[in-house]
């Protein structure tokens, strides 16, 4: 019989715990004969007696005492990490980072997220808040699991999952209640003070591109780091913001926000989960991706 420096090691551990040669090898599902040669392996290496035999079965020597001493405490880590690895598995246990702006947890991944946990309560839930770059520099450095971003966004590193799609568009409140159904070319939208969001969110670099296209530029009147001051500051009529429609939909439904009407198209654009494309996933993360691509496919 050839047995490895650990299992050399449990048969002491257990040969010590239960006084009996004959009880260790019933709990190890060895014969006795095995557990026996075991015991004289690393009695042999050592060149000290580790056990000496009494009526009722082995004792531990004093020098057996302290090995089992150091022995235990391994042995109860490695059944610690077992049962820790098979709470894991059985999601009992672990913690879910995503990274991710306020508005996109709030609107697109609250529903997700409540599903999640109501299925997993003892899964920790991390949300980490952040613009698109810095969700990406998270995601690359480890310090998330997964990040919700709008798209696309151009990373051969990253691994895309598309969710919902969202239409931008810039309301107005009733202090430019004149500007209620007029279209507005992008010119004369300009001529009005706008509150955008800040310049490293993708739903900024995404107007920015498309007004410059146009041959204009983008000069906002304040920037903000929020949708909720957005919207606030439009309703206050601070000036004309820039949001994403979906997130202003009871505004707009109870009338204390307008939609502006442009001559020009402002195109959608999709909102996705994204992770490490050769990084393999945890399996709390693996399972709750599993579910949302189950939930967009519904």
């Amino acid at each position: 019989m050839s047995m490895t420096n650990y299992e050399l090691y449990k048969v002491f551990y257990w040969a010590a715990k239960t006084g009996s040669l004959t009880k260790a090898a019933k709990s190890l599902y060895l014969t006795q004969p095995s557990v026996s040669y075991a015991v004289k392996q690393l009695e042999d290496r050592f060149k000290m007696k580790l056990f000496y035999r009494t009526a009722k079965g082995v004792a531990l020597t004093e020098e057996g005492s302290v090995l089992f001493s150091y022995i235990e405490q391994s042995q109860v880590l490695i059944t610690i990490a077992e049962e820790k690895m098979e709470a894991l598995k059985n999601l009992t246990s672990g913690e879910l980072r995503i990274g991710g702006s306020d508005s996109l947890f709030k609107h697109f991944m609250l529903s997700h997220l409540e599903a999640f946990h109501h299925e997993h309560p003892a899964i920790k839930l991390q949300l980490i808040h952040g613009t698109t770059p810095e969700i990406i520099n998270y995601l690359k450095e480890g310090k998330i699991d997964l990040g919700v971003v709008r798209m696309p966004i151009s990373d051969p590193q990253l691994e895309f999952r598309e969710g919902i799609e969202l239409q931008d568009c810039f309301v107005a409140g009733a202090h430019y209640s004149e500007l209620n159904g007029v279209e507005l070319s992008l010119e004369e939208l300009m001529q009005y003070p706008l509150v955008l969001f800040s310049r490293n969110s993708r739903a900024r670099m995404a107007i920015n591109e498309l007004v410059h296209g146009y041959g204009y530029e983008l000069k906002p009147s304040i920037e903000v780091g929020s949708v909720d001051l957005l919207i606030e500051f439009a309703r206050k009529g601070l000036g004309i913001s820039y949001v994403t429609r979906e997130f202003v939909s009871n505004e707009l439904e109870d009338g204390s926000l307008f939609e502006i009407k442009l001559d020009v198209k402002l195109p959608p654009s999709q909102v996705g989960i994204m992770n490490m494309r050769n990084v393999p996933l945890s399996t709390v993360a693996r399972k709750f991706v599993e579910r949302f691509d189950k939930r967009n496919e519904a």
